[in-house]
């Protein structure tokens, strides 16, 4: 084994890990990017469509990553592919894990510089959530994982709670007709699904210290249905409460949808402040396990010291939050990591998997 028993997870907070990098930023976006598309209600179908894509994606990379126990896909691809194109394709991976955590650094000023936080100039924003994340993740996969299984019951509370509280607004009706106009609007609203459920590329090195490797299909495929179950809450909560023309008319739907409705009796009557603070947190997870993954593979490609990796590519994260100059900017930036995400992830991992038997590369 390459990694030390402390640094081991078990097959539940492997799961926790991998909802925790999946489950983010796109709540507040999924249902108005989704909808657009389609100009259909029918786009939580288009959901689970990216979800199961996302399922048997991660499925193939889990049976890449189980041929080599203890290993992450930075050690191992050389050995598939040699050291070139092994190299080409791990600084891509680390380059993917960077835009990961600039796409989600920005959406924090940004919802955070809008609702909670007015005037407070966003490098301000970006330091503190930046240092307290490299704290974290100095300490490795385990401190990692022990935040996340910290955060989960809150936000997952606070979430459920939310859209119990949304339902006196919803309205059935706006579902309905249910395939109207066929498969055809949820096969375009398909794409936008795509950064929403990038989930398989954590598996890249996460494989490498779970306790039960075999047990990675568990992993993917629990993950990825309790991450499916939330996304198909938030979609069809916000096409109930504001119909499919409300919803592509909004920034940002599932905030909007807090801001709604009001509960007296309550210590809070608005929940949407509560909500985005705590909502910070979960995206807090996923800009460390994307962070942490980026400054461990350059530092297995590279063999410098993970702790000098992460001082490396904290300013170059910080570069890439701010290249979009708008918002519009950002969400198409975001548009591009999904698009990117859709080649790198769904056309390179078979071929390097059957490679890998042919060479009878690993075990």
């Amino acid at each position: 084994m390459h990694t030390t028993e402390k640094e081991q997870l078990s097959t539940g907070q492997s799961i926790i890990v991998l909802v925790n990098y999946m489950l983010a930023a796109g709540v507040f976006t999924l249902p108005r990017t989704t909808v657009e598309q389609a100009q259909t209600p029918d786009v939580w179908l288009s959901v689970i469509l990216g979800g199961l894509l996302s399922m048997v994606t991660g499925l193939i990379i889990a049976w890449l990553g189980r041929r080599f126990p203890g290993q992450t896909f930075f050690q191992y691809i050389r050995k598939i592919v040699g050291w070139p194109i092994g190299m080409l394709l791990g600084f891509i991976l680390i380059g993917y894990l960077v835009c990961i955590a600039s796409f989600e650094m920005r959406m924090v000023q940004e919802v955070t510089s809008f609702f909670l936080l007015e005037g407070t100039p966003l490098w301000a924003i970006a330091g503190l959530f930046m240092w307290v994340s490299l704290y974290l993740c100095s300490g490795g996969i385990s401190a990692v994982s022990r935040m996340c299984r910290v955060i989960v019951p809150i936000t997952w509370t606070v979430f459920i709670v939310v859209c119990l509280l949304s339902l006196q607004i919803f309205d059935m009706d706006n579902l309905r007709p249910v395939l109207g106009e066929g498969m055809g609007p949820v096969w375009r609203s398909f794409k936008p699904t795509a950064l929403t459920f990038t989930s398989g590329e954590a598996l890249l090195f996460m494989m490498a210290f779970m306790e039960k490797p075999k047990q990675s299909v568990r992993v993917v495929v629990s993950s990825t249905l309790i991450t499916m179950m939330f996304y198909i809450m938030a979609v069809v909560l916000c096409i109930g409460a504001f119909s499919t023309e409300g919803v592509v008319t909004r920034t940002w739907p599932f905030i909007d949808l807090i801001r709604s409705f009001e509960v007296k009796y309550l210590i809070f009557e608005r929940f949407e402040s509560l909500w985005l603070a705590i909502w910070i947190m979960q995206i807090f997870c996923t800009f460390s396990i994307a962070f942490y993954g980026a400054a461990l593979g350059l530092s297995q490609l590279t063999r410098l010291d993970r702790q000098r990796c992460l001082f490396i590519l904290l300013p170059m994260i910080y570069i890439v939050t701010e290249i979009p100059r708008n918002l519009n900017g950002l969400f198409d930036f975001g548009t591009g990591i999904g698009n990117f995400s859709i080649l790198l992830f769904g056309m390179i991992p078979l071929p390097l998997l059957l490679l890998a038997r042919l060479r009878r590369a690993g075990s």
